[in-house]
């Protein structure tokens, strides 16, 4: 009996469910940086999700419970997604720096790294990247077939085949002052412009 499409996109979930909680074993016992007795910050949300939300360094309440826009830039982001009727579970969020260091220039490389291990298995349409430090990162990753991104605030950019790429500020500056939080605002509406044009499954 032939296999159905709902049967192997249930294959494919199934598998990237497995690779990122063995990611997560992996990152939770690495000691590549000095965090000392304190968690990694893991990333979270849909395992095959459309668009993926990364930001440089883990912010207090982020460290405090261990997971990727926890707090107050995760419900501005939820609202923000909501204004541009984006569902919320097609988004996963994560970290290059996950490990709660006192310094951010202490991560290893190999921590940052795992952000493409992250991307090889959610395989998002699109990565939000807040910040340029968040954008330096990823170019510094070198992703298969994948070209510089330039740092371009609120244009989608081409990264690899069938991966683009948006430049916007980082959320938890942002939320501090009104303009910047109109600075934002104004970046991410090229998300919801994205997604309008995504064709339908």
């Amino acid at each position: 009996m032939p296999v159905t499409d709902d049967e192997i996109r249930e294959r494919y979930l199934d598998r990237a469910i497995r690779e990122l909680n063995l990611l997560s074993r992996e990152i939770q016992e690495c000691r590549l940086c000095p965090r000392g007795a304190l968690m990694p910050v893991l990333g979270s949300g849909h395992p095959q999700a459309d668009i993926m939300l990364a930001k440089y360094a883990p912010r207090p309440s982020e460290i405090e419970e261990g997971v990727a826009f926890y707090g107050r830039s995760g419900t501005a982001l939820m609202k923000s997604l909501r204004r541009l009727q984006i569902d919320p579970l097609a988004v996963y969020g994560t970290l290059f720096v996950k490990c709660p260091v006192a310094d951010t220039a202490l991560a290893d490389p190999g921590c940052l790294a795992r952000v493409a291990e992250e991307i090889a298995i959610v395989q998002p349409k699109i990565i939000v990247l807040m910040g340029e430090d968040a954008l330096e990162a990823l170019n510094e990753l070198a992703l298969p077939l994948a070209r510089p991104l330039s740092p371009i605030v609120g244009e989608v950019q081409p990264l690899a085949p069938q991966m683009a790429a948006l430049l916007v500020p980082n959320i938890d500056v942002a939320l501090d002052e009104e303009h910047t939080k109109r600075a934002f605002w104004s970046a991410f509406r090229a998300l919801g412009d994205w997604w309008a044009e995504l064709p339908p499954y």
